[in-house]
């Protein structure tokens, strides 16, 4: 490579790296290296003095019962889901599918606003008896987590060849067997992939815990807040910090190892696709796999269409309400209309429930303060705020994971760049799971002055919008990465060859494509900013709260007013959400990321 070109990619290495060190390596160590640092000595006592308490084994405890429990569930009814949406075609299509993507970026305070208003006692599920209750809690995480195995795993779904499938048909399989031999090995890596990121999100769930399990159910997060804000006690923090970092690394482990293996599926059956029709690949593979399963189906055999990508392939996507797509038809569309639609709906309709009865009082009160002045600035403002600062943060977050996946999509001969590029792509997965309110709290300790410069961030604005920055950047790299990875190297390669620059390959040939997912990205990082709860929580001054701030404040604060404009604060977030996400959702080109 010319020097030119060592310097361009070097600069592109260095601002994320640079970004991902100051705003997120160093708080996060400075303030777990403060637990451990005792009068200027190395002190590791904090663990054997942590972990022999019975509430910390009993807070882990809940936290992994937590974590399997929302995983369970959201793969369990997300697969079915994914079939419908992703395999099947029916009107409105499209709608659907940006109603199950909308709960997984809506704020967590929210969200347990709307599961505290539907479970309560005067809630139309009161009778169940679950307010206050582990089991509402499990139910907002897999309200949450069930769009990202819906995604993950209907985006392979959507490009497995049917071919397979088919064949196995063909030579007497039953639609289960042939779902359980043929397509369901197919689907294992990004069930697996959906699988830990689901259980890395239900880990360390914060706000969705805090209001709707309290101290009751808390978890590693919930306790790491609490021993930091309530207690100032930093190395119970730090021990639990370094125990939530290693199931952290461990589920992003799983799920870097799943989504290699898933992102080799999706260019097998793009290379599929691209033989000649008769040469089925993979038809020996279904022989074998239904031989301990074929059942005798007479001459009538072929047809079914079965060999035929056309006939049953554009039959299974005509009739998704029939024959065998009736029961993932019916599960989904339960799943759709009473764990997803059911608690905004019901949202809404309390929010226009007022002391009078039916009307607009809740909304009108959003210009106030609320009830013997509980905030310091009116709703609005805040939306105001929340607007402002995540514009800013997407910003600061399609530049870094631009560049991140950039970097990280390139295939270097060279191992050991192979495998720091790997290392590079695991890293900045790490904001995902380790605490905001860790990164928050590191924020005021180390950026008062940082890398010497006369400049206290702590009283800038650009702080907020950073901390959001830190939280959104990894969804950004898992939206354009698979993109940029879907290249063809040898687009670049023809190319070089024909005299074109390195920036000319990337404007001609890489940013054409890469352009397709960016309105996602967007999406997703301005609908994650504008709910961010954890680190803006120690960060925003009470003249610049953000709408989830205001809307925590509302609920612990007494009186039918403030608890009414709490209701009509959540609809305002909620709308401007799914408002983003269904924009984000038109602007999409027809390849997407992970989510």
């Amino acid at each position: 490579m010319g020097w030119g070109r060592i310097v361009a990619w070097g600069v592109a290495v260095a601002v994320p790296v640079a970004f991902l060190g100051i705003f997120f390596v160093w708080p996060v160590s400075a303030l777990v290296g403060r637990g451990f640092w005792v009068e200027g000595a190395l002190d590791l006592g904090g663990f054997a003095e942590v972990f022999s308490q019975p509430r910390t084994w009993r807070i882990v405890g809940l936290t992994l019962a937590q974590g399997v429990l929302g995983t369970v569930l959201s793969v369990g009814l997300g697969v079915p889901g994914a079939y419908v949406l992703y395999r099947c075609s029916f009107r409105g299509q499209g709608v659907v599918r940006a109603l199950v993507t909308v709960p997984f970026v809506l704020p967590t305070v929210v969200v347990g606003v709307a599961f505290r208003a539907l479970l309560s006692e005067s809630g139309p599920l009161g009778w169940l008896g679950w307010d206050g209750t582990f089991a509402a809690i499990i139910a907002a995480l897999v309200f949450f987590n069930y769009s990202v195995v819906v995604r993950t795993v209907g985006g392979l779904w959507e490009h497995l060849d049917p071919r397979a499938e088919q064949a196995a048909r063909a030579l007497g399989a039953s639609p289960a067997c042939a779902f359980r031999t043929v397509t369901l090995p197919a689907l294992a890596p990004a069930i697996a992939s959906a699988a830990a990121v689901v259980f890395l999100f239900c880990a360390t769930a914060f706000g969705v815990v805090l209001v709707l399990g309290g101290q009751r159910y808390g978890t590693i997060e919930t306790e790491i807040w609490m021993q930091t804000v309530q207690f100032l006690d930093l190395r119970t923090a730090a021990v639990l910090s370094v125990a939530q970092l290693v199931i952290v690394s461990l589920a992003l482990w799983v799920a870097s190892r799943a989504r290699s293996r898933r992102e080799h599926a999706l260019n097998l059956s793009a290379a599929t696709r691209s033989t000649h029709p008769l040469r089925l690949r993979g038809t020996r593979r279904p022989t074998a796999a239904v031989g301990s399963c074929s059942r005798s189906r007479g001459a009538g055999v072929l047809g079914d269409g079965a060999l035929g990508d056309g006939a049953r392939g554009a039959g299974a996507r005509r009739r998704a309400w029939f024959g065998a797509d009736a029961l993932p038809a019916f599960v989904t569309a339960v799943v759709v209309l009473v764990l997803l639609a059911w608690p905004l709906a019901n949202l809404v309709a309390k929010s226009l429930r007022t002391a009078s009865g039916w009307g607009l009082g809740n909304y009108a009160a959003l210009g106030t303060t609320g009830g013997r002045n509980a905030l310091t600035v009116t709703v609005w403002e805040a939306a105001a705020t929340s607007l402002r600062t995540a514009a800013g943060a997407t910003v600061i977050a399609l530049v870094v994971g631009g560049l991140v996946a950039l970097v990280v999509s390139r295939r270097p001969r060279a191992p050991r760049a192979r495998r720091a590029i790997s290392v590079m792509d695991s890293v900045f997965m790490l904001p995902l799971g380790v605490s905001a309110v860790t990164v928050g709290f590191g924020f005021l300790i180390t950026l008062d002055k940082p890398l010497g410069l006369n400049v206290d961030l702590r009283t800038s604005g650009l702080l907020v919008p950073i901390a959001q920055a830190v939280v959104a950047t990894p969804l950004v790299v898992r939206t354009v990465l698979p993109v940029l990875r879907a290249i063809d190297p040898r687009q670049r390669e023809a190319a070089a060859t024909l005299g074109a620059p390195p920036g000319r390959v990337l404007a001609t040939v890489d940013w054409p494509i890469a352009a397709r997912s960016l309105g996602l990205a967007i999406g997703f990082a301005f609908a994650v900013s504008l709910g961010e709860f954890g680190a803006t929580s120690f960060l925003a001054r009470p003249e610049t709260a953000t709408l989830p701030i205001v809307i925590f404040r509302l609920i612990g604060k007494p009186g039918a007013e403030n608890y009414g404009m709490a209701l009509a604060a959540s609809v305002v977030l909620a709308l401007i959400t799914a408002t983003v996400m269904l924009l984000a959702e038109r602007l999409r080109g027809e390849r997407t990321g992970e989510f």
